[in-house]
């Protein structure tokens, strides 16, 4: 492969992890907690419903803002990537993560860039990605990539806008109301996400009946996940998590079909509240996504 084609491909891996990575705060097996809260999450659910649990659930996940998150995904042939660092929601998304990858397609084509990992910083307006030193010859020696969330609206059309939408939205929460959204939301029973006690609960949406489900969400918010998970090319999704004695997530896995394949995602969480902090790179070192991509011919669709 010719290094002008490795460099255009490994834009786009770059911005595949930034949503990927982004996912994360969706698709969570999360952790965080302490002994003291296993009596609790006893307590608080014998006789709660499974909604109301969730609710409440959804509602203390969401005030947290923060956390510190550990993730790992896989996408059928196309990948498997690891993920961890900490990721905050209280004023958009913010944070800062390590993506690693360890299988599929994408991790050969990373390894001609000469690293398998990158670093991630996510910023209210834009997502950046530190490249390897190899990448940034080819790149007027910047290491880093800047992805502005509206010009990738521009670029991808629909579903450009549905990347600067999850870029900018999502938060862990979200994980929470899809199961909702599910309209058969069950208690599993009482387990242990390491070595704490957490309830679990389980569900599955399935895009086509989204809409008409008997679920605990209003129209709108219903008519925005459908349109989300479409555009995604999600048809179902087998969603599973545990809710703490302090009613945060502390662990979801999520399965489902793509238009490309069998995807699952599974991510664990602790130390709600962390301090984030998340800078932009020096712009000495930053060259924009929008331009390598117009020096490629990339939007006139030509290749090397």
């Amino acid at each position: 492969m010719k290094s002008t084609t490795v460099r255009r491909v490994t834009l786009s891996i770059a911005l595949v992890s930034a949503l990927t990575g982004v996912a994360a705060c969706n698709s969570s097996d999360s952790s965080g907690g302490s002994g003291k809260d296993d009596k609790a999450v006893h307590k608080g659910t014998t006789h709660v419903s499974p909604v109301a649990a969730l609710r409440s659930a959804e509602k203390s996940t969401d005030s947290a803002d923060s956390a510190k998150v550990e993730s790992t995904t896989t996408m059928g042939t196309l990948m498997s990537m690891k993920a961890d660092g900490v990721m905050g929601w209280a004023d958009g998304l913010t944070g800062n993560l390590t993506i690693t990858y360890t299988g599929g397609t994408m991790a050969d084509t990373m390894r001609q860039t000469g690293s398998t990992s990158m670093q991630a910083r996510y910023l209210p307006d834009a997502y950046y990605a530190r490249m390897s030193d190899k990448f940034a010859q080819q790149a007027g020696g910047k290491h880093w990539i800047r992805y502005g969330y509206d010009d990738l609206a521009k670029l991808g059309g629909g579903s450009g806008a549905y990347l600067k939408d999850q870029m900018q939205n999502t938060t862990p929460n979200q994980s929470v109301k899809l199961l909702l959204a599910s309209g058969d939301v069950r208690k599993v029973g009482e387990e242990t996400v390491r070595g704490e006690q957490a309830t679990h609960y389980s569900g599955t949406v399935d895009v086509a009946d989204l809409a008409t489900k008997n679920s605990s969400l209003s129209a709108g918010q219903l008519a925005d996940l459908k349109k989300q998970l479409t555009q995604a090319g999600v048809s179902t999704e087998q969603i599973d998590i545990w809710v703490n004695g302090d009613d945060l997530l502390v662990k979801k896995v999520e399965k489902g079909e793509l238009s490309t394949g069998t995807m699952s995602s599974t991510a664990y969480y602790s130390d709600y509240g962390v301090k984030v902090s998340a800078e932009e790179p020096p712009a000495g070192d930053t060259a924009d996504f929008k331009d390598l991509m117009q020096q490629q011919g990339a939007t006139g669709g030509t290749s090397s």
